[in-house]
């Protein structure tokens, strides 16, 4: 199995950079799946319904969310009916949505599990915890590879997650910083791991905002609106490669320019 997986997802320039490249990336890079972090898709924080579906008609099979899950109110009714999005399984077990979702793909079943770090991020439920008790109940679907999302600000909550899990899963990846980190690697026991898969969204920008008004607040302690830049737009992430066992057999960091005028 072959599959993409698309760091956070930041406003209209990295949700139309998916929208316009995901049908063409999956025949260029021969995907199975395409895997995509849409936290941050609406306006910076959050996703809508209507980007939900049009990302799913424009080919994405799974969406991973994080610490701004809830932000935008009316993903709600999708988040408790659909299988094609997932919440970080370490919320409290009252949370809306799904904690792992398994999907069908040309090459086997892929299953998606998300994650929340605790190191710098708001109080959540014991990471190691959710993603055994996920494993144990996404085992009767019997996945042929399993990708789990960490969502984390510190990279040594992302290493230890990905030593835990190694030879578990396929692929432990990370986001939340937008920073794409050059550890790349597939560990001993067959794991693909990545700290951070960088951002899909607008690099030239403060992690996907303005820099004016960032550097200005930053500066000032003046209180101001973090607008979405829009330059030098960016798909970023990793290609995972896996064997019939599940078994990561390579990854590859991932990068697609967009042209924008």
């Amino acid at each position: 199995m072959r599959f993409l997986f698309l760091g956070d997802v930041v406003g209209k320039p990295g949700y139309s950079g998916v929208l316009a490249r995901t049908a063409e990336l999956r025949k260029q890079h021969r995907l199975d799946a395409v895997v995509i972090n849409a936290e941050n898709a609406a306006d910076g924080a959050g996703l809508m319904p209507r980007q939900y579906r049009r990302l799913i008609e424009a080919g994405v099979d799974v969406m991973t969310m994080g610490d701004h899950l809830y932000r935008r109110k009316e993903i709600i009714p999708i988040l408790q009916s659909s299988q094609r999005i997932v919440r970080p399984a370490n919320y409290p077990e009252s949370s809306s949505g799904r904690t792992w979702t398994v999907v069908q793909t040309p090459g086997g079943k892929l299953g998606v599990i998300s994650l929340l770090g605790r190191v710098f991020m708001r109080p959540v439920d014991c990471p190691f915890a959710a993603v055994d008790a996920a494993l144990n109940e996404m085992a009767v679907e019997n996945p042929r590879c399993i990708l789990v999302d960490v969502h984390a600000e510190a990279t040594s909550d992302k290493q230890v997650l990905g030593r835990y899990l190694d030879g578990r899963v396929t692929a432990v990846l990370g986001t939340h910083t937008h920073v794409p980190t050059a550890d790349s690697c597939v560990l001993p026991g067959g794991t693909a791991f990545q700290c951070d898969v960088g951002m899909s969204g607008p690099y030239d920008s403060i992690i996907g905002r303005d820099i004016k008004r960032v550097t200005n607040a930053t500066i000032s302690f003046e209180p101001s609106h973090f607008h979405v830049a829009t330059r030098d737009v960016r798909l970023c992430g990793a290609i995972i490669e896996a064997d019939a066992d599940g078994k990561a057999i390579s990854i590859e960091r991932f990068e697609d320019r967009i042209e924008t005028r």
